[in-house]
């Protein structure tokens, strides 16, 4: 047999022979699993500032621009609705780089086929598929979660959530620029960039879930109803659902508005929204990557969870009230908590649940994202649409943002009530088991 031009080999009496033992595999470690985030979010990003200009490219007016725009979104957020927790529950039972590298081919397959779309019928259709195809981040959390001990978590997630926000540093800006030339270009340079992640994934990410902690699928649980069920029954976590699902549908409303709401209000175009996005991007790599542990030093997830919410409703009323385009900048560098919540929020259910179990729990997760990704544009863009004949600079186009204001005062309150009974419970079984 022919010997194996790619097997190691070893130096012996002055010369190289092949190795006998098979090669000491890739140890995983953040560092790999942050520049696949990075490459992921930045393909993401580029083509933020242009999709909702390429559903325009389709319709006649804004309000038609903002209801088919909502479609195209629906139809991606209730693909990976469905689609998550099957991801998930398939990482946990044959490792999270086979899954990821799943996401990174649907990824590109939808980036490609977008840009090829000459009618909104074909542009719904590659969403749906690449919606079902896509759970890059419930499968990162659960990567991070595998290498990672729960006192450790929070500031881990903090810097995925770093790489997010880079990735929204790097992409919307490149986006802006390439839809200034052409609107389907950031759709092809965002395919070749997930194809380079796919690539990246197949030869260097190494695999994180050793075999003794993989588990058969539940085919029961996979689905996203009984995803989110279980959700709701890891202990500790309880009413922080409900936390989650506020917080996710506000995030995705401002996802989902922000280009057409800024486009309506200032005058905005691809290049315009692209800096804007770079600001926010630019905040939640400092946010997550730098500050975000040196506060959890100082003080617990909890706390810096309920405080961020009250930040993000503030913002959120700034933003809707905005009358020149500055404004929405100095918003941006006011809400500085605000970018910390989802890593809190995520550490507190991650540590909550079996280490077998992570990436069916972030799956979990990412199904109740995706479940609010699936109403945020039923309610935000029909919200945009009611006011998107009005002038620029009017205070009423904030309406989706007053809207979002109000879910997040909801989840502050939510949570802290949730985290007050937690310390409830504590004491009283404190003082159960103490000694009379």
């Amino acid at each position: 047999m022919r010997a194996d031009p790619w097997r190691p080999r070893r130096w012996r009496a002055g010369k190289t022979e092949p190795m006998t033992s098979p090669p000491r595999a890739r140890v995983a470690a953040m560092p790999f699993i942050l520049i696949t985030v990075l490459i992921d979010m930045v393909s993401i990003g580029l083509i933020i500032p242009v999709l909702p200009l390429l559903v325009g490219s389709f319709t006649v007016s804004p309000s038609d621009t903002a209801f088919w725009f909502g479609v195209v979104t629906f139809a991606f957020a209730i693909a990976n609705f469905f689609g998550s927790p099957i991801l998930g529950a398939l990482s946990d039972r044959y490792g999270r780089r086979p899954v990821l590298l799943i996401g990174f081919c649907g990824l590109a397959l939808n980036f490609f086929f977008t840009a090829l779309s000459t009618a909104l019928w074909m542009l719904i259709a590659v969403r749906l598929v690449g919606g079902a195809m896509q759970a890059n981040a419930a499968v990162a959390n659960a990567y991070v979660a595998d290498i990672t001990p729960p006192d450790e978590r929070a500031r881990r997630f903090g810097l995925l959530g770093a790489m997010f926000g880079l990735g929204f540093i790097l992409g919307p800006v490149l986006g802006g620029l390439l839809g200034a030339i052409d609107l389907h270009l950031p759709f092809y340079v965002a395919g070749t960039l997930a194809l380079v992640n796919c690539l990246y994934g197949w030869f260097v990410l190494p695999e994180s879930l050793p075999a003794e902690r993989r588990r058969e699928i539940d085919w029961k649980r996979a689905n996203p109803f009984s995803a989110l069920k279980g959700l709701a029954e890891l202990k500790g976590v309880g009413s922080l659902v409900a936390v989650l699902a506020l917080s996710g549908l506000v995030q995705f409303t401002l996802h989902i508005t922000w280009v057409l709401y800024t486009t309506y209000k200032f005058g905005w175009g691809p290049l315009e929204n692209g800096w804007s996005l770079f600001a926010v991007g630019l905040m939640s790599a400092l946010v997550q990557g730098v500050l975000l542990g040196r506060l959890l030093k100082r003080f617990s997830a909890q706390r810096l969870a309920v405080t961020g919410l009250v930040s993000s409703s503030l913002a959120y009323v700034c933003w809707g009230l905005a009358s020149e385009g500055w404004m929405m900048y100095v918003v941006i560098a006011c809400n500085v908590l605000g970018f910390g919540v989802t890593a809190c929020l995520q550490s507190i259910v991650s540590n909550a649940a079996d280490p077998r179990t992570q990436g069916q729990t972030m799956g979990a997760v990412s199904s109740l994202n995706s479940l609010m990704a699936v109403v945020a544009p039923v309610i935000g863009a029909p919200l945009l649409g009611l006011v998107s004949h009005l002038p620029h600079g009017d205070w009423r186009i904030g309406a989706p943002y007053y809207f979002c204001a109000a879910l997040q005062a909801t989840a502050m309150l939510l949570a802290l009530r949730h985290f007050r009974a937690q310390r409830g419970l504590r004491g009283a079984t404190v003082a159960t088991e103490s000694p009379v």
